[in-house]
């Protein structure tokens, strides 16, 4: 295949239609502006979201809250449910994705110090809370922040 036998799809493109340009072209004269008014000059139109006037709908609509838009949205896991780990692996995010315990990692997973955990596992998530470092590594394992 060489780059001149390329060709789009079929179907895929459309010559562009040149608006007024006689009366011969279907759309020629006002070139489908209609006769006078705002939307037929030249840089006419509204803003987005202008009404005539009336109350537009975003300001309209309550508004209540803040939402701050360098927040991470973190995914808690408590230690007790890393228990369903056999000792000595390693736990990251594809297992527990694997394992069922994070459907959604989203921003991050942390882990949380509630419950206990028998196992010696290395773990590597996103954060950990002091309480969950703290039992990870006193069961002889690892809590690695990725």
């Amino acid at each position: 295949m060489k780059l001149y036998d390329l060709k789009p799809a079929e179907g895929s493109t459309s010559n562009g239609f040149r608006r007024g340009r006689g009366h011969g072209s279907g759309n020629g004269k006002t070139a489908g502006k209609g006769h006078k008014g705002q939307n037929a000059r030249s840089g006419g139109g509204v803003r987005p979201g202008f009404e005539g006037g009336q109350m537009p709908l975003y300001r309209r609509i309550p508004k209540r809250g803040f939402k701050c838009i360098n927040s991470k949205d973190i995914v808690a896991i408590n230690v007790s449910m890393l228990n369903v780990f056999e000792d000595g692996a390693v736990v990251d995010i594809a297992a527990l994705q694997s394992k069922g315990l994070v459907s959604n990692p989203r921003d991050g997973v942390k882990i949380l110090g509630n419950g206990e955990i028998a196992k010696k596992l290395t773990v590597k998530v996103n954060a950990f809370s002091g309480s969950a470092k703290e039992k990870i590594e006193a069961a002889g394992g690892k809590a690695e922040v990725i």
